[in-house]
């Protein structure tokens, strides 16, 4: 945790917490699976980096979940967010570095993992279509009741649980599978999609994690957010942003776990960088971008050189989203025309007119 308190396993958090092993290690935090001996079960400790700049970050996330807590109190919707349980401050062994810790109730893998071990093929459509619903509930929970902005909706955010035995036991045995890495699970049977029934998956539930990158509707912090393969169009070209860019990130990711691919998996080249090539994947896939909203914005002088014209990729491959689809998917004409008409609504370029979370709740693809 920043070289001022190594954790080592059995040992006791704020005389009630002990450590029983390592979830899980990130840019922010780690976290801990810990035996709560007050309550008798099983919790998840997070201890937050001790290093300059992240004092004020933890605090706001402290702030964000306690809200949601609050707010749950008055909507089941909230259900569908991981709860926040208590937190404290751990003095580090020098003894005076403070250690800001969040407990989280005990919740199973992310979703990446259940998706880096599964098939290439994506996941079985009933599981996507129920998943996303109760993304979707969630995040209709936080930007109606709570007022927030996730900022980083992706698999790594999306917590399995209530897992049937026979998919806990197999997500558990892949090693370092809480810290997402992706290694494909083998076995008598092949790998975790031919090992596992449907009904294994549709015992699970997802709730949303992490509000690290959080932010109010009414103050944002930061003008760079979200993970890149799932960041909105107008966080890309520094637009002001709300609530829309968690829709365009959940249909970044109703696709991925659809099909098992990116859509939109932007790499540098040896003459344009990552956002050149992320705005022209999403022009490729989603047409061009009407004149007046490309000039209404900040950076749009940084991508292009006059409307509809990348200043430094030309050559464009159009292919809309049912054709990706059914060619490079297999998907039938109908199956494929049905999702990318629940998944273009979600990706308008124009904020006001995307879906919300509702709305997109509503839709007859995800409903069916």
């Amino acid at each position: 945790t920043g070289g001022h308190h190594p954790i080592q396993e059995g040992e006791v958090f704020n005389t009630r917490y002990q450590v029983l092993h390592k979830l899980g290690c990130g840019a922010f935090a780690t976290v801990w699976l810990c035996q709560d001996m007050r309550r008798k079960k099983q919790v998840a400790v997070k201890v937050l980096k001790d290093r300059e700049g992240f004092s004020e970050t933890a605090q706001d996330e402290v702030a964000f979940l306690h809200c949601v807590s609050c707010m749950k109190k008055k909507d089941l919707a909230g259900e569908n967010i991981v709860s926040l349980l208590d937190d404290f401050r751990m003095i580090g062994e020098n003894g005076f570095h403070i250690l800001l810790c969040l407990v989280f109730e005990a919740l199973g893998p992310s979703l990446r993992c259940l998706m880096g071990n599964y098939t290439a093929q994506g996941l079985p459509l009933p599981f996507v279509k129920k998943s996303l619903q109760q993304v979707l509930a969630g995040l209709h929970f936080l930007h109606k009741c709570c007022r927030i902005i996730h900022a980083d909706i992706k698999p790594e955010n999306i917590l399995l649980y209530g897992c049937s035995k026979r998919l806990q036991r197999l997500l558990m045995d892949t090693p370092d599978c809480n810290q997402g890495t992706e290694v494909r699970l083998k076995g008598a049977g092949g790998d975790l999609g031919n090992q596992l029934e449907e009904s294994d998956l549709m015992s699970t539930e997802v709730k949303i994690a992490d509000l690290g990158n959080a932010c109010w509707t009414y103050k944002p912090f930061s003008k760079e957010i979200q993970t890149q393969p799932y960041r909105a169009l107008e966080v890309l070209l520094g637009l002001d942003y709300s609530t829309p860019v968690d829709i365009w990130s959940t249909a970044c990711l109703a696709f991925e776990m659809a099909t098992g691919e990116c859509l939109f998996d932007p790499q540098p080249g040896k003459y344009f960088s990552r956002d050149d090539d992320h705005v022209a994947r999403i022009i490729e896939v989603l047409g061009r971008i009407p004149p007046q909203i490309v000039f209404s914005w900040n950076k749009s002088t940084k991508f292009f050189s006059r409307p509809g014209a990348l200043l430094r990729l030309s050559r464009l491959s159009p292919r809309s989203l049912p054709v990706i689809l059914a060619d490079r998917h297999g998907w039938t004409p109908r199956e494929a025309a049905a999702f990318a008409a629940f998944l273009l609504p979600a990706l308008h370029y124009a904020p006001e007119r995307r879906a919300s979370a509702a709305q997109s709740l509503r839709h007859a693809w995800i409903a069916a």
